[in-house]
């Protein structure tokens, strides 16, 4: 790997020395004997790695350090120490340098160190551009909408990622952009390195959500053959999402309140206690204060998670922001699709903006996507936007429909049954759930129609 490295000694024998095996090596190096050369030589280009002497004519390394990574912040910085100045090389390290070679040299240990250093960096370089395209992906800019209540949504956003402890609830219906608007905080946030974690509390039986949550211990349970970590155990400094909050079963909103308040929980079956810090946002759809008052939800769980309310509008109540997100759906299932627009025309923007919207910004996007899989023409038209519930006459009163000509049941039943396992990718509880029958009979149905699994 080759660089770019600044070699700042007062010593010229030192510094021939080092320049000669640093070249022999593939690096490009520039020379500095103090302070004020290394310091012109760095706003004049950059340096991907800078090898500085503790001491120096006019002033010491650590300070050379500070200001040649206020210019260049990128740069990696190897601090040189005599064996006896070893403890203030130490203090450079807390300072920000990545490590420190001594004097006299081994060649070969510094060769080692200067590799790794370069290493480390082109790996923080790989992060943080992942990182950037994620932040474009998920963060506020993927928020899509200007009117007065979405921006006032955003400004929201971005205080709640600066502050490192807040907890998020935010209350809107079904489709309008509540888990964008969690993974927004999340990728704005400093946690944005660590895991972003959800869960939807509606979609599993009570002790799978449990287990997801918390994780367990071997033998917990009956096929509990191993330890598991819970989403909160994996999500440690990063966030934890729970969807559909209000429909979380009562025994562990207890659980999560403690999470919450002590920042401790333990695995099912489990006796030690796990520290975690993570951000925890909810989201509902539900309304919260009439489900307390039925005794379904816990009063002070709600205060708990309510520190900051965010009210998400329906679409209806931004419209001004209807084009505005056609358009992005558009151009994103263009590419998806391979296919090129023009735009819309103005009645089927109309017909766009008279829309009330039921389904929200999810309906939106699905109207979108079907105008582009069938539309003939360079633009949508209002013939091209099908909207409302789109229903098929003989399946208003049957989920599945009988064909004219028949069909075995036990085809259906097999169908079904592999369509809940791909679903679920494999996971056989969770299939169970979605054909409301028991973990054992789907076994039961795995081996009466001879289903593989893997």
């Amino acid at each position: 790997m080759s660089a770019r490295i600044l070699l700042v000694d007062d010593e010229k024998l030192i510094r021939w020395s080092l320049r000669e095996r640093l070249m022999a090596d593939g690096h490009q190096v520039f020379e500095a004997e103090d302070i004020a050369s290394a310091l012109r030589l760095l706003k004049a280009q950059p340096a991907d790695l800078a090898l500085i002497d503790l001491k120096l004519p006019d002033g010491d390394g650590i300070q050379l350090m500070r200001q040649g990574l206020r210019l260049r912040p990128d740069m990696t910085v190897l601090i040189i120490t005599a064996h006896s100045s070893v403890q203030n090389a130490v203090e450079a390290i807390k300072a920000g340098a990545y490590d420190y070679v001594s004097k006299p040299f081994d060649m070969d240990e510094l060769s080692l160190t200067v590799r790794r250093a370069l290493e480390n960096q082109e790996m923080r370089r790989t992060l943080s551009a992942e990182i950037d395209q994620k932040k474009k992906r998920f963060g506020v800019v993927s928020l899509i909408g200007d009117s007065d209540k979405f921006r006032a949504i955003k400004d929201v956003v971005c205080r709640v990622a600066a502050s490192d402890s807040t907890t998020v609830l935010l209350l809107g219906p079904t489709g309008s952009g509540k888990d964008m608007i969690a993974r927004a905080i999340h990728y704005e946030s400093a946690r944005v390195e660590k895991p972003f974690m959800n869960i939807t509390c509606t979609a599993m039986p009570e002790t799978l959500i449990e287990s997801e949550l918390f994780g367990y211990e071997e033998g917990a349970f009956t096929n509990a053959t191993g330890q598991k970590a819970g989403l909160f155990e994996l999500a440690h400094n990063g966030t934890v999402f729970l969807d559909e909050i209000g429909d979380m079963p009562p025994n562990l909103q207890a659980k999560l309140l403690r999470v919450l308040e002590e920042k401790t929980f333990r695995r099912i079956g489990g006796t030690a206690d796990i520290h975690v810090d993570c951000r925890v946002v909810a989201a509902t759809n539900r309304d919260l204060a009439r489900i307390i008052e039925e005794g379904k939800f816990r009063e002070d769980l709600y205060y708990r998670l309510s520190t900051v309310p965010i009210l998400v509008p329906p679409l209806r109540e931004r419209a001004s922001d209807i084009p505005q997100l056609a358009q992005h759906f558009l151009e994103a299932y263009e590419r998806k699709l391979g296919r090129t627009y023009t735009g819309f025309s103005e009645a089927a923007l109309e017909k766009l903006l008279n829309h009330p919207w039921p389904g929200n910004v999810r309906e939106l996007r699905n109207v979108i996507e079907r105008a582009v899989l069938l539309s003939p023409g360079e633009t949508i038209e209002a013939r091209d936007v099908v909207l409302g519930r789109i229903e098929n006459p003989a399946a208003t009163r049957h989920p599945v429909v009988l064909p004219p000509g028949g069909l075995k049941l036990s085809e259906v039943e097999r169908s079904l049954v592999e369509q809940a396992l791909e679903r679920t990718e494999g996971n056989q509880t969770q299939a169970a759930a979605l054909l409301g029958i028991t973990r054992d009979q789907v076994r039961y149905k795995l081996e009466k129609f001879h289903i593989a699994t893997d």
